[in-house]
């Protein structure tokens, strides 16, 4: 199977030659092991390659270290430790090898470890870490069709190269950016594999390395925000669905985050003690996971604005850009706010649109806050709008997707 660059590769690559610990964490069949094999794989250097979901690696880095050490970590350059969340003691340990011997050390393994078993408590000063999502739409298209994703990051395009882009944004929203789901063969081995995703998510991150037996109230509350993605979190309405305390759900959403399956998004407030203490929004990194979740493939659905929605939060986070959200007790709403070099950028996502149209809510935020420009995304409308001093862009949802990987 051929390997697909990743965009994070550039970034990793700046510290390889540095002393500190290189980790990448990131959900279940991501890409992890396949992006650090890749990146050793072009160095030559001597490497040693050990997974703790091997038990026999795992006993003796848990058990004899210094056997370990002899067998792994002396007379080697670079040691590659893959599922280090299988240690409960991974940290100290590291820290120890770190400290003692002259090798680069790459680990990775399930954002669980954050959870688990606190490595990073024993690691600070002494690791970078890499969060690594399933495909961005970018690296999607990379592993379809490299002429056109040039044509995609040029922004430089007319009608037909928008049709061609959108057909594979139906497939990207509707099965998601998992790799073994993007390179599957056809429509039924894509909905195989990302079952057997959301199957194995259950079975290895919440029961194996989080021994959590409450299981079957997670999969209602996956459910139930898969329905909701875009709302505002109700806390007393997730709580009579999965039978969650409100303690407990605050914890579970917190496991749904830690393991990047959803993220929450803040309200927008110039006060920040206001927006610490309001309800987020959630969303999934993923829409095939999303979709599995409530077991539609469809083509044609109702819920086609709220995934375009989600598809636009989960690239800009992607490109490590975090929104917020706009809501006033009036019902004025913004989908997204971005904040960059103190400028507030709101972006609306509409399911249909045909012409210019701006909410008065758009506009509301546009005065109080005196932004210069917003965007309004839509499947295939583009213009631009100015009034005052303010430019309201409307771009395709595709074209929105190339920029904000640059910038906005």
């Amino acid at each position: 199977m051929a390997y697909i660059k990743r965009d994070i590769e550039e970034e990793i690559s700046k510290y390889i030659k540095t002393k500190e610990i290189i980790a990448v964490v990131g959900t279940r069949q991501c890409g992890k092991t396949t992006l650090i094999n890749n990146i050793l794989n072009n160095l030559k250097k001597r490497i040693s390659r050990v997974s703790f979901d091997n038990v026999k690696y795992l006993r003796l880095f848990e058990d004899d270290l210094d056997s370990f050490i002899d067998l792994y970590v002396k007379d080697y350059d670079i040691i590659f430790i893959d599922e280090v969340h299988y240690s409960k003691d991974s940290g100290k340990k590291l820290k120890y090898i770190y400290d003692n011997f002259d090798i680069k050390i790459f680990i990775s393994g399930s954002s669980a470890a954050e959870i688990s078993i606190h490595s990073l408590k024993y690691l600070v000063g002494r690791i970078f870490t890499f969060v690594l999502h399933p495909f961005s739409f970018r690296e999607f298209l990379r592993a379809k069709d490299e002429k056109l994703l040039r044509l995609h990051l040029s922004g430089e395009y007319k009608k037909e190269i928008l049709s061609r882009l959108n057909k594979h944004l139906k497939e990207f929203i509707l099965y998601g950016g998992f790799p073994r789901v993007v390179l599957a063969k056809n429509a039924d081995e894509k909905r195989t594999v990302i079952e057997n995703i959301f199957s194995t998510y259950l079975l290895k991150e919440i029961k194996e390395i989080l021994d959590l037996s409450e299981d079957y109230k997670l999969i209602k509350l996956i459910k139930a925000l898969s329905l909701q993605i875009g709302n505002i979190i109700n806390y007393n309405e997730l709580s009579n669905i999965t039978g969650f305390s409100y303690t407990d759900l605050k914890k579970y959403l917190n496991i749904l985050e830690k393991t990047y399956i959803c993220g929450q998004i803040k309200p927008f407030y110039t006060n920040k003690r206001t927006e610490l203490v309001k309800s987020p929004k959630i969303y999934f990194y993923d829409l095939g996971f999303r979709n599995v979740c409530i077991n539609n493939f469809s083509s044609e659905r109702s819920d086609i604005g709220s995934m375009y929605e989600n598809l636009i939060f989960s690239e800009l986070v992607k490109c490590s850009i975090f929104p917020r959200y706009w809501h006033t007790k009036s019902k004025a709403e913004v989908n997204f706010i971005v904040e960059k070099e103190n400028k507030l950028i709101p972006i609306e996502i509409k399911s249909t649109l045909d012409k210019a149209k701006i909410t008065k809510s758009f506009y509301s935020f546009l005065e109080k806050y005196k932004s210069k420009k917003g965007y309004t995304l839509s499947l295939d409308f583009e213009g631009k709008v100015k009034k005052n001093q303010q430019t309201i862009i409307f771009l395709p949802l595709v074209k929105f997707i190339s920029i904000s990987s640059k910038k906005l």
